[in-house]
């Protein structure tokens, strides 16, 4: 996969295509890239034309401004598309990237055939998580690498932290070099978010919701109220963490094919 650019607001995106057909978009979480998704862009790029992106402020992507709202990284996203004259997509976001997906969809509806929210949902912080946030980038401003070291193996099922101690090393590599400035933006962001669960009830298109049932950022029981909101849903729980396309690749894998193709099949 060789990574090309796009300009926004004059500050470089990074993205990657791979293969042919229907547009499957997949959009990392917050500390990671578009990396993560190599394994699944491998296999799904035998059916589909797989779009991966650096978030602003991510891998090799420029920070745009002090604060990355999920509506700023919409538009980037939107312009990427546009510069891949790309107008249909099924867009799946990971995480943070599930409330950049969810942005998207509010802004741009008729450019969706199915949405996915892996390890994510459209509610806003709570008062707690926002003191959390930013306590966080207090951390982070004291001691970023300390910070990037130990976020990543808490986001797994305990369990399996020592047994994918080769996936957390990795993840921690492709975000050694990301910049303070550019932790602090995307926390800022998700902090400033709102809750989006008008866009899952009013969504024509299906909806796919990945669970773990040891996910620390996505308790199970507050979160699976959203999935009957939707009109056409799918839903996935997993016993893993927060991490489910590292902690359950296969399953995860096989259920974004699934629906990306139940996506296609009911929009024509």
């Amino acid at each position: 996969m060789d990574t090309q650019f796009y300009l926004y607001n004059n500050k470089k995106i990074a993205f990657t295509t791979l293969g042919t057909g229907k547009v499957l978009v997949l959009l990392h979480g917050f500390m990671e890239s578009q990396k993560i998704w190599e394994d699944f862009a491998k296999e799904l790029s035998q059916k589909y034309k797989v779009v991966t992106f650096d978030l602003p402020g991510h891998g090799d992507s420029e920070c745009i401004n002090e604060i990355h709202t999920m509506d700023l990284m919409a538009d980037c996203i939107k312009a990427g598309l546009d510069y891949l004259a790309l107008d249909k997509c099924v867009l799946i976001g990971h995480s943070m990237g599930g409330y950049v997906a969810l942005s998207f969809a509010e802004r741009f509806p008729q450019m969706l055939n199915g949405l996915g929210l892996f390890h994510s949902h459209a509610f806003a912080d709570t008062d707690e998580a926002k003191h959390n946030r930013d306590r966080s980038c207090k951390i982070v401003k004291q001691n970023r690498a300390s910070f990037i070291s130990n976020f990543i193996p808490e986001l797994f099922a305990p369990e399996n932290v020592a047994k994918y101690q080769k996936e957390i090393y990795q993840l921690q590599q492709y975000v050694k070099d990301m910049s303070v400035d550019a932790i602090v933006a995307a926390q800022q962001g998700m902090k400033l978010r709102e809750a989006k669960l008008d866009v899952i009830k009013e969504a024509k298109y299906p909806i796919l919701f990945i669970f773990g049932k040891q996910d620390p950022r996505t308790p199970l029981p507050k979160y699976l109220e959203q999935t009957t909101l939707a009109k056409h849903s799918d839903t996935l729980i997993i016993d893993v963490g927060h991490m489910g396309y590292i902690e359950a690749l296969n399953e995860t894998l096989q259920t974004i094919d699934c629906f990306t193709n139940k996506c296609y099949k009911k929009s024509t």
